[in-house]
């Protein structure tokens, strides 16, 4: 029997629970409104490491072991670890792997790859491939810049358009038993491009990517904005956030208070983010704090979340390439 509903959502027949989550993030991040939701918050963003990709690897490390050790299993317990971020050839995720040893697949979906993670261990284990899975992934501020856009030592001027990148991580552990969280369905994204092509203007390039999954979910479902009590993006930011309420209201969908965004909710006017965060650390960190614990508390019974991502390269913005995007959305339901 298939299990897809519609063109591009497909519904678990039993579906798989998020047993727990773990949340890391930069000093900057630990000022957030919802501080307070984090496992752990670094005092420095070197987090004691020579390098600040070693930092980022470190922080990926310690939420993959940290959800683990939270869901109270064993590392071996664990049949794939699903992982990505945002430095060429994925290296914080596949460093990170060589530690673990356990099965890994390597994931980019740039911003979006929280959620990606979420859809595809989900479909694993809704397919009988796995039992267990860990989904995670990182960014840090200072790594992505310079490999992006400039030298962090050049001390160069951000446009208002900007985001700020997170520093941060995060985990969730997917099992197909055990006392969590329902991932009812995965809405996979299709790669839309607007033709934005400027790098400090990243919510306006991702946005019509949210839009496209966003209403394809609603359609393919048969539900509407009001049967969710939160729909939350990944890192659009103010800017691509209103962008995407147009849109949706272009589609015949109108977004109301139950809707917002990862990169808003970190980062508030005082920490002078300009549009909000960004990065990989975004949506897995507050997915994996904020939002599991408004579910646990039962604030929230059904959810969207979104992750978005701009599917960019150093190589393709030197070249003057435009800036494609994607999304992928997961509905999560409260367990019981």
């Amino acid at each position: 029997m298939s299990k897809r509903v519609g063109e591009n959502t497909i519904k678990f027949t039993i579906p798989p629970k998020i047993i727990s989550g773990y949340s890391i993030v930069g000093p900057k991040e630990g000022k957030s409104p919802v501080a307070n939701y984090f496992d752990y918050i670094l005092k420095s963003d070197s987090f004691n490491e020579k390098t600040y990709e070693r930092a980022e690897r470190k922080m990926l490390e310690q939420a993959i072991s940290g959800a683990i050790d939270k869901a109270n299993i064993l590392v071996t317990d664990i049949n794939i670890l699903l992982s990505g971020d945002l430095l060429n050839q994925i290296i914080s995720a596949s460093f990170s792997a060589r530690q673990l040893q356990n099965s890994f697949i390597g994931l980019f979906g740039a911003c979006s790859t929280m959620t990606e993670s979420l859809a595809v261990g989900a479909c694993l284990i809704d397919g009988g491939c796995a039992d267990k899975v860990a989904c995670a992934t990182c960014s840090h501020f200072s790594t992505a810049e310079r490999q992006f856009r400039f030298p962090l030592e050049l001390g160069c001027q951000r446009p208002p358009t900007s985001q700020w990148t997170v520093t941060g991580a995060g985990c969730s552990i997917l099992s197909k038993d055990g006392v969590g969280h329902n991932v009812t369905h995965a809405t996979l994204g299709k790669v839309i491009d607007y033709g934005i092509n400027d790098m400090n203007n990243m919510g306006s390039a991702m946005a019509p990517a949210a839009a496209d999954t966003l209403r394809n979910l609603f359609n393919d479902t048969k539900t509407k904005p009001s049967d969710y009590d939160l729909i939350v993006t990944g890192d659009l930011g103010k800017l691509g956030s209103e962008i995407l309420i147009d849109l949706m209201e272009n589609f015949g969908f109108k977004l109301g208070q139950n809707y917002t965004d990862c990169g808003q909710i970190i980062y508030t006017n005082k920490e002078k983010s300009f549009m909000g965060g960004s990065g990989c650390g975004c949506s897995a960190s507050i997915i994996n704090s904020y939002i599991l614990s408004k579910l646990d508390s039962g604030d929230y019974k059904k959810i969207i979340l979104m992750s978005t991502g701009a599917l960019v390269s150093t190589t393709s913005t030197q070249q003057g390439e435009t800036i494609p995007g994607i999304a992928h959305a997961v509905v999560v339901e409260k367990g019981k």
